[in-house]
């Protein structure tokens, strides 16, 4: 079970993967004004790549992008493809 935690100030903020209380991935951004934030890294601890964590980071991302009309920028190269494979997900670009 991924769970997902937001760490979010006025310039910065992240998503915080843990699963089993350990730290599986984080994925940073930083606000660009009020009303948008740029995704500029991703980062998947090893023993977990490949079991959909930096995916569940970003759906949060967006989430929390959808519930506060915010739009996303996707400067990291994960989120960048990852927009491009899901279309679900291009709303909020």
């Amino acid at each position: 079970m991924i769970q997902v935690k937001q760490n979010n100030d006025e310039k910065h903020g992240s998503f915080e993967a843990v699963i089993d209380g350990r730290r599986a991935g984080l994925m940073t951004y930083t606000w660009a004004g009020e009303d948008r934030f740029i995704i500029d890294h991703t980062e998947v601890e090893e023993e977990y790549n490949g079991k959909g964590v930096g995916k569940e980071m970003l759906i949060k991302a967006v989430e929390f992008a959808r519930e506060n009309s915010k739009k996303i920028i996707p400067l990291c190269p994960f989120a960048k493809a990852t927009f491009q494979k899901n279309e679900d997900l291009r709303d909020v670009l």
